[in-house]
């Protein structure tokens, strides 16, 4: 029985509190006042109530007296506090419920925010004010309109739902169809549902996370997106600085950039907009898009280059800080030289001749009015046909656009813009003699609309003339390379690549998308078909996005192992070339203390010989990736011996043989180099002292080379590396750029 009295006491007692609470509105003044007194209404104009702390005042009410209630009309105003102000056309207070219910014109003012709507509920305890027919909430910081809304004066925090949108004062524009809650004293935004957050260069976009409008810090936790031009970011948590341009991906990243068909993957990286650059660590690879194809299934698929390192780094730099390579090319003599060289010397000759013969066609219109002695005058009308006329002359045989990054390398990053061809064709429209044609023209549509004399043509020739000086001299200071940007990668450490006919390691890497150029530095090896390369640097071209030609450069060593992985076809050189045809190897050339060891095959497949070969210059020609010939050029000393007569395998000095450092596959550049069998190990001794054959009285020529295969490794996975810290170690840094940024 003591446990039911007490259960009732507990459960009346929120309304004894309730009933204790309630206190009747207070009517401190009013300029007039009609009573009723059998109905306790009262009719007021200008009165002034007091409640619970708060003044209400109005131009006219109507006070029920035992309802605790009162209406009030025009000119509503509500102070609650020292800050919070509400005012409206109508209200409806209900002193026992102590609610406000105000429409039309509804504005309340908390400290620096201002919330307008047109139906607005408010809790006068509770200090809650909510609307559902659409309002907006303004502070110095941001605007926010929504359809609904919840405002909470103690804690100054704002919920709104259903078309909610909000633009700071930095012009930032955040949307959202969900609950979105801001604080107005802190400026925090927080998101609960699909959210865009848009400026003038970046786009974010999540489905939870906050924002802060004042000082745009940003951290997104839900299926985050933040793009920029044709870059974009994706990771399970992103961290962005917005005024400072730094963001922070952890977990699953993806950096795309749909211009340089490039794609960055990992698990921890950072972001510097105003540099346009990106760090990726822990599980990092990129995949670059190629015009090479594979078959798979008897469909042809892009084949994709694939790059990991312990750590990637990809930015995008102006073309005239960098330092470019030019391809290398065969020239006369079979002789090794850059690409376009005599092209480039021939075309900065036509230029030359182009700007002289353009500088004296500037004057020859001052030479034409002296001849003639007789000057017309135009009107303004007419004049201005007549350099519209001229300048559409200009644009339609005007030079095409600047090259993008791509095409810049093969131009040589010329000081002017336009090329030799450019300037002969402004050379033509400046000259008179060649103008004649466009002035007739111009001429004969003014004589359409009105006659006029034929010395006209003078003027339209003089104005196409100085147009044509204008646009050079204009053009002829403006750099392409100046403006333009290329895509640059470096890898740090543990650097590998993967492509279908190409495969490598390395320590370091860089690449830019400026000359379509890989280079390896710190004991790189490039694996082709069955072919191992190994020196100091090796450089990868590509042209039209397809693989083009290599160069390994200083210590070059190839290796190529037959079926039985006992018999090393070797190559030495100081500077090795490759030139690649469809994807496949067909010309390689070494050049510098050329030296090679080479097995051959009876007709019955088995072998029978050894060719060690001295020469200043080797020449390897391969069909269907196979090797086929080698042909010796000058100073060439060599030797055939039988393999019966072979105590021991004949080796190069500086012979390296590294299968099991191979990536073969895609999941080899994501994990790591996968373990594989360990190297054969070298034959000691060699019949070749110090690389160097017997030499004889005979020349060697073209040899056919029995069929190499390429081994096939164990593809068993071993532990990751040890990471390395987010950003990769300045000594990495510098030396890359050291062998990379111009002087």
């Amino acid at each position: 029985m003591q446990k039911l009295r007490l259960l009732f006491i507990l459960l009346i007692c929120p309304f004894v509190l309730l009933a204790q609470t309630r206190t009747q509105i207070k009517l401190e003044s009013a300029e007039k006042a009609d009573i009723d007194a059998k109905k306790s209404i009262s009719y007021l104009r200008k009165p002034v109530f007091s409640h619970e702390g708060a003044i209400l005042r109005c131009d006219s009410a109507v006070l029920y007296v035992d309802r605790n209630y009162f209406e009030a009309f025009r000119n509503v105003h509500i102070n609650q506090g020292d800050t919070l102000n509400i005012y409206s056309d109508l209200l409806n207070y209900d002193g026992n419920a102590k609610k406000a219910h105000l429409e039309k014109n509804v504005k309340l003012v908390d400290r620096e925010n201002t919330l307008t709507t047109d139906i607005l509920d408010y809790d006068m305890v509770a200090k809650i004010g909510k609307y559902t027919t659409g309002g907006k909430l303004v502070n110095k910081d941001a605007t926010i309109t929504s359809q609904q809304g919840f405002y909470f004066s103690n804690t100054r925090d704002a919920y709104f739902k259903v078309n909610v949108r909000v633009v700071t004062a930095e012009k930032t524009t955040i949307s959202s169809e969900e609950t979105l809650r801001y604080n107005t004293a802190t400026n925090w935004t927080y998101f609960y549902g699909p959210t865009n957050i848009k400026n003038k260069d970046d786009k974010l976009y999540t489905e939870d996370g906050s924002y802060n409008t004042k000082s745009e810090n940003a951290m997104f936790g839900k299926k985050n997106l933040y793009t920029n031009g044709s870059r974009s970011l994706k990771g399970d948590s992103l961290y962005y600085y917005g005024k400072t341009g730094y963001g922070k991906a952890v977990k699953n990243i993806v950096f795309k950039d749909t211009k340089d068909q490039t794609t960055l993957w990992g698990q921890l990286g950072e972001y510097y907009r105003n540099e346009e650059r990106i760090v990726v660590t822990q599980k990092a690879y990129v995949g670059i898009g190629t015009k090479d194809s594979i078959t798979v299934n008897n469909k042809k698929l892009p084949d994709t280059l694939w790059l990991g390192a312990d750590t990637l780094e990809s930015q995008r730099s102006l073309v005239k800080d960098l330092k470019l390579l030019t391809r290398p090319a065969v020239k006369k003599d079979n002789e090794i030289g850059a690409e376009d060289e005599k092209e480039k010397a021939e075309k900065e000759k036509e230029k030359a001749e182009a700007r002289k013969l353009l500088a004296q066609s500037a004057v020859a219109p001052k030479d034409n009015k002296k001849a003639t002695g007789t000057e017309t005058k135009l009107s303004k009308k007419e004049q201005k046909q007549l350099d519209e006329e001229a300048k559409k002359t200009i644009k339609e045989t005007s030079p095409p656009p600047p090259p993008d990054s791509l095409a810049l390398s093969k131009l040589k990053l010329r000081q002017d813009s336009l090329t030799a061809d450019s300037l002969m064709k402004l050379k033509k429209i400046a000259a008179p003699a060649k103008v004649e044609p466009t002035k007739n023209a111009v001429q004969q549509k003014l004589n359409a609309s009105k006659t006029k004399p034929a010395s006209n043509s003078a003027a339209a020739t003089k104005n196409a003339a100085s147009l044509g000086a204008n646009k050079l001299s204009a053009d002829s200071t403006v750099n392409p390379a100046d403006t333009v940007k290329a895509r640059v990668i470096k890898a740090f450490h543990n650097v590998r690549v993967y492509k279908s006919n190409m495969q490598a390691k390395a320590d370091s890497l860089y690449y830019t998308s400026a000359d379509s150029t890989l280079r390896w530095y710190n004991n790189p090896i490039l694996w082709s078909d069955g072919t191992q390369q190994t020196g100091d640097t090796i450089n990868v071209f590509f042209k039209n996005s397809k693989i083009h030609n290599f160069q390994v450069i200083n210590n070059g060593f190839i290796v190529n192992v037959d079926g039985d992985s006992t018999k090393f076809n070797q190559v030495k050189g100081k500077i090795i070339t490759g030139f690649f045809a469809d994807g496949e190897l067909r010309n390689m050339y070494v050049d510098g203390n050329a030296e090679s060891i080479y097995y051959s095959k009876n007709n019955k497949g088995e072998y029978d010989n050894v060719n060690q070969t001295v020469s200043s210059r080797l020449r390897f020609k391969f069909q269907e990736k196979e090797l086929t010939h080698i042909v010796t050029v000058r100073e060439v000393e060599g030797a055939v011996d039988p393999m019966d007569k072979l105590s021991k395998e004949p080796l190069l000095t500086g012979f390296i043989w590294k299968p099991e450092l191979r990536p073969v596959s895609k999941a080899d550049i994501i994990k790591g180099v996968a373990a594989k069998p360990k190297a054969i190990a070298p034959v000691k001794g060699s019949t070749a002292k110090k690389g160097k054959a017997a030499p004889v009285k005979t020349k060697v020529e073209s040899k056919p080379v029995t069929k190499e295969t390429t081994p096939k490794p164990d593809k068993a996975p071993i532990p990751l590396p040890e990471f390395p810290k987010l950003s990769p170690k300045p000594s990495d840094s510098t030396k890359l750029d050291s062998l990379t940024k111009k002087n």
